[in-house]
């Protein structure tokens, strides 16, 4: 990899040691030193930044990962930046692999659309450009009025099970729910493997039935309606019996999402292709967030390999769940810092990328 030229920056905002383990990679690979800076929380669980350089006129680049407490790592992120704002700096580049609140992205009844506050935050405080990866909606783009890069592990997935599925080649790629089958289509199409839906499970917290729309009450108000309007009430939804669509008899099973959070519904679908005659299951997410006693409950169930790549710091549940196995994209953000310093294109690592990727 080419070294970048002069007036660069790289700080990692994070003030827990495990997730600033992504930075010094990235660092690493493009052969600089991190920015001196401290990160810390106050007595009174404030936090206070200091940079201990100067950045004036210089590409500034914050590497923030996510760590357990989610508002502070925000918070840490934010300070950052208008930090290096106020000290001059000539851009400030956001690299955050894993956008937190990216599921609450749509109304929800009477609630709000958290992601589009923080890409609002994240621009109000100073933040220039943004690079993250895998975004839970690709729509989310949108909500931001900076330029927004968002990248794909999809290629060192698929590298991973080519490499490292002696049999891939009789493996069927799985959708756990229909809303993600465009994303196994895509692997399926680029492996060459045939794919599976597993439709019927339990109402997904994401459904259209809590959708803002269905906010106001059912309840019918005579009172409230003129007589001239009769509105048509909308038939509710009823899942049908948990059904496979698609051969996954004698086959390898290998689960694809984006994120791997509460793994209720994985576990699920692992049961689910047991029973249908899958007779090894992995499970491939860009995120591991791997929340609460996710570790455990994979270590008991039916699925034999969890594979997600490093946004997001996990190795405390890897020493609790050897099951769980790590894929490294440092080298695809080294490289979209260095082309963004260098003022190079990013469509070389946008490349065989479709809009239903």
């Amino acid at each position: 990899m080419n070294a970048p030229k002069g007036g660069l920056v790289i700080f990692t905002a994070n003030s827990n040691p495990s997730s600033r383990e992504l930075g010094k990679r990235i660092a690493e690979r493009l052969g600089v030193e991190l920015g001196k800076v401290q990160v810390y929380q106050e007595p009174n669980r404030e936090t206070r930044v200091q940079i201990q350089e100067s950045v004036r006129g210089k590409d500034v680049f914050i590497i923030q990962t996510v760590s357990k407490d989610v508002n502070t790592t925000i918070m840490e992120l934010l300070i950052m930046v208008y930090a290096c704002r106020t000290s001059c700096a000539r851009s400030i580049i956001g690299v955050v692999p894993y956008f937190p609140y990216s599921k609450q992205c749509k109304m929800r009844k009477r609630g709000s659309i958290v992601s589009k506050l923080l890409a609002s935050m994240m621009c109000k405080a100073g933040l220039t450009h943004l690079i993250t990866m895998d975004l839970h909606q690709k729509e989310i783009q949108g909500f931001f009025n900076i330029p927004v890069d968002n990248l794909r592990a999809s290629p060192f997935l698929l590298q991973y099970i080519q490499e490292e599925i002696p049999d891939y080649r009789n493996a069927v790629i799985v959708a756990k729910s229909p809303a993600s089958a465009k994303r196994a289509q895509s692997f399926a199409e680029r492996l060459r493997l045939g794919i599976a839906v597993i439709h019927g499970e339990a109402q997904d917290a994401e459904s259209d039935l809590v959708d803002g729309r269905h906010s106001p009450p059912t309840v019918k108000n005579i009172g409230a309606i003129h007589p001239s309007l009769e509105i048509p009430l909308l038939i509710p939804k009823e899942k049908p019996p948990i059904t496979v669509v698609g051969d996954v008899g004698g086959r390898i099973a290998i689960i694809v999402d984006d994120i791997i959070d509460d793994v209720d519904s994985f576990l699920a679908a692992a049961e689910t292709l047991k029973e249908r005659g899958a007779y090894k299951i992995f499970v491939m997410a860009t995120h591991g967030i791997l929340s609460s006693d996710a570790p455990r409950l994979i270590e008991e169930s039916a699925i034999d390999e969890v594979v997600v790549t490093n946004t997001i710091p996990h190795e405390i549940q890897k020493l609790q769940c050897p099951k769980i196995k790590t894929v490294d994209i440092s080298m695809i953000l080294s490289e979209a810092i260095r082309r963004i310093h260098n003022g190079e294109s990013m469509s070389y690592l946008f490349r065989n990328i479709g809009m239903d990727d």
